[in-house]
């Protein structure tokens, strides 16, 4: 019996999109996820501050913004981050080591690894932890930990529906990003972070709820949040060929930074592995550290908003810039290497910002503010390669459009010093050093580009249904090379299945069945067909769910046309691998194609 032709190519078969009306179902539940991601970003704003008011004031009180300050405490302040780093370290040892770190890694993990489910206490013990961390002191954001919460929301969400692994992680993502945008009232650059970051792909069914899910925190976080920039600025620079090389060079500066900050990072975990200690103490050594860098600059710790907010504002002297400068750098990277709960962004907008007021303290053009913000763009973009989120990011966050191309500029430079020097990033490092690869660039699946007609075999040889069991074993026990199957055609060249050298043998060990016919012996064994005019991506995909290496390709008649085996499919990537690698002018190129013609050229065509 012949198999079910595939729809014809065209305007059913052929589209921009794979995407099915089954996303608007995605879309309202990430209604529910944009929620979530607010009510988990108002709690984890207000555990902080209720921490901070506890270890530094000893006060009860949830107010947002509360400052640190190491006045009442002195020099005894040291031991707060250390205390708060040994309750972290205790959570992680015997709660879920999933809360260490900052958060993006454990999501991209269980997004690629763990077909996109969180548990449950990571949800709890994610902000809690954070809290405890940051309202001690520790020089982190509050961004990972709501990426992370947020993340693991939306998954508990899913997980409660028969939903596809795909589908859970667009409500993952949703609830991520519905997060960042609930704490930094930033939708545009939160959605921009989960294409560039988290949902690993472009397509509609993952993009359309996340946008749902940002616009429904965007709409819910001013109810329960501030409304407004949380940085309000307004740049003045003047759009020339010197502020575009100054951005460019601001640009670059921020990508070493980012480099040193990576390696900074990575050199501190790789010296805590060395330690005889178990993990679990690590924090404390971390703690320790933070408290005496806070003693040399209280401002580089916590959240430090308030020192965003004066570094924009140009307040800040250069040799106070220098010296947050280096006690951020070094306790955030030492504090993070042990294992702590906290974000990556907050800091990296703090040390970005500083090197870009260094800059603003000697470029002729604009004010230190303006290069100020820029820096701390360039820099969240060139350490997390999200240049497109952090150029969005530093917009919403400041208010402030007319930074546009110098922002645009410093973010490419420090985005390609990154890529162009290091092999991976801040976050995806420390998912490699557990052994897994990530791949972080898109690109369309060449199969979907290529017609199977492109590929196919068109002379194909092939055995006729009135052939024998015992003739086809001859057949394929003969001298001369055979394939590993072959189409079988009734009288009208229709295809009605593949004979293959496993039918062959089964023939040899039959002998009472040599008599019979194929179109008998084959019958019920309809092969996987397809149409030259369909792509290779659809053919493929039958393929794989039919767990087959060979189809057959009819004619508008229903006759063969071709054949296509796995050999012929790996023209494709072979056929990009060559448009990758091969390098020529067109011009000498079409010079050559003449000379093997023999034909001229005339000169200046």
């Amino acid at each position: 019996m012949q198999g079910e032709p595939p729809p014809r190519a065209g305007t059913t078969a052929i589209g921009d999109f794979t995407t099915r009306p089954r996303v608007l179902l995605l879309a309202t539940m990430a209604v529910v996820v944009g929620l979530g991601g607010v009510a988990a970003a108002w709690v984890l704003l207000r555990l902080i501050a209720l921490v901070t008011g506890l270890a530094y004031y000893g006060t009860l009180s949830t107010s947002h913004g509360i400052l640190i300050s190491l006045a009442r405490l002195g020099a005894w302040s040291i031991l707060v981050p250390v205390a708060g780093s040994f309750l972290v370290g205790l959570m992680a040892r015997f709660g879920s080591d999933k809360i260490r770190g900052h958060g993006i890694p454990e999501a991209l993990e269980a997004i690629l690894i763990g077909e996109s489910r969180i548990e449950a206490k990571v949800a709890i013990l994610k902000p809690l932890s954070s809290a405890i961390a940051i309202g001690t002191g520790g020089p982190f954001g509050a961004e990972g930990p709501i990426i992370m919460t947020g993340g693991a929301l939306g998954s508990l969400f899913a997980q409660l529906f028969h939903l596809t692994s795909p589908e859970r992680k667009t409500l993952l993502v949703a609830g991520a990003a519905a997060g960042m945008t609930a704490i930094f009232n930033t939708p545009i650059a939160a959605v921009l972070l989960a294409v560039e970051l988290l949902l690993f792909e472009w397509k509609p069914r993952s993009f359309i709820p996340v946008l749902v899910a940002c616009m429904t925190a965007a709409v819910a976080r001013g109810v329960v949040l501030p409304v407004g920039a949380l940085f309000p600025h307004h740049g003045v620079l003047p759009l020339d060929v010197r502020v575009l090389v100054e951005s460019l060079a601001l640009g670059l500066a921020c990508g070493a930074l980012s480099a040193l900050l990576t390696a900074l990072v990575y050199g501190a975990e790789d010296v805590f592995h060395r330690l005889p200690i178990h993990w679990m103490w690590w924090p404390l050594i971390g703690g320790l550290v933070v408290g005496v860098g806070g003693l040399i600059d209280p401002q580089a710790l916590g959240v430090g908003y308030v020192t965003i907010a004066a570094l924009l504002a140009g307040h800040a002297a250069v040799g106070w810039t220098v010296r947050l400068l280096v006690v951020k750098a070094v306790i955030w990277a030492i504090a993070l290497a042990s294992g702590t709960s906290g974000g990556v962004v907050a800091p990296l907008l703090i040390m970005g910002s500083c090197v870009g007021a260094l800059f603003g303290a000697v470029l002729p053009h604009g004010s230190v503010g303006d290069w100020a913000l820029i820096g701390m763009a360039a820099t969240m973009g060139g350490t997390m390669r999200i240049p497109l989120t952090a150029m969005m990011f530093a917009v919403e966050l400041t208010g402030d459009g007319g930074l546009s191309v110098p922002l645009m500029t410093a973010c490419g430079a420090g985005f390609a010093f990154t890529v162009l020097t290091m092999r991976r990033s801040i976050l995806t490092e420390k998912i490699a050093r557990r052994g897994r690869a990530i791949m972080t660039e898109y690109a369309v699946d060449p199969f979907a580009l290529v017609s199977v007609g492109e590929v196919m075999v068109r002379d194909v040889e092939t055995l006729p249904t009135a052939m024998t069991l015992g003739e086809m074993a001859a057949f394929f026990t003969a001298e001369e090379r055979r394939h590993q199957a072959y189409p079988v055609l009734d009288a009208a060249g229709r295809p009605i299945a593949l004979a293959t050298r496993a039918d062959a043998l089964q023939a040899m060990t039959t002998p009472e069945r040599a008599g019979v016919a194929l179109g008998d012996a084959l019958a019920g064994r309809a092969p996987v067909v397809g149409r030259a005019d369909e792509t290779v991506l659809a053919l493929a995909t039958r393929m794989v769910d039919r767990d087959v290496g060979r189809a057959v390709i009819l004619a508008a008649d229903g006759t063969l046309a071709g054949l296509v085996a796995r050999k012929d499919l790996m023209q494709v990537r072979g056929r990009l691998l060559r448009a990758e690698e091969g390098r020529e002018s067109f011009l000498g190129a079409r010079r050559r194609r003449a000379a093997a013609a023999d034909v001229t050229i005339p000169t200046g065509s």
